[in-house]
């Protein structure tokens, strides 16, 4: 199925609501990626305040421009995962350690509280979680420049 034939807008507070294509309003919707750092555009589940789905595409990218623009300012007000670019430095390789990065969104730092908040994903990635619950994703470890691998290994 790609599209569950529904359609989006904005009430008058701001919240999203889906009409679906047998009429019922569906007002609070939040969007949800299937699978967020895997596959971001593929598979994207609208759920209801209660929880439950009343929406799914297949891809975002074959949704109506409306409809996926909506969806892309909902997903872009919740979600925040800067990519690292390069790791500048670090204070120290035993944790707690605080480094210093360059992502996509400028310069940034984050709190290594320990080895296990680095996450191997697939691919290469890996996903950094800092002590303030703010997720850095590195998409592949082996593209990022010496320096910073060479930093990076001491903690993997």
């Amino acid at each position: 199925m790609a599209h569950s034939g529904f359609t989006l807008q904005r009430d008058t507070f701001g919240r999203l609501v889906l009409t679906g294509a047998d009429g019922e309003r569906h007002e609070g919707v939040v969007p949800v990626r299937a699978f967020p750092i895997a596959a971001p555009d593929e598979g994207l589940s609208l759920l209801s305040g209660d929880g439950h789905e009343v929406g799914w595409t297949d891809s975002v990218a074959e949704l109506p421009a409306t409809e996926r623009a909506l969806i892309e300012e909902e997903l872009a007000g919740r979600e925040f995962m800067p990519v690292i670019d390069a790791i500048v430095e670090v204070s120290s390789f035993a944790c707690p350690s605080t480094w210093q990065l360059r992502t996509d969104r400028g310069p940034a730092e984050l709190l290594l509280k320990g080895e296990e908040d680095i996450r191997r994903l697939p691919g290469g990635r890996l996903l950094i979680a800092d002590s303030h619950g703010i997720q850095f994703l590195i998409r592949d470890v082996a593209a990022l420049d010496r320096h910073s691998r060479r930093l990076l290994d001491r903690f993997l």
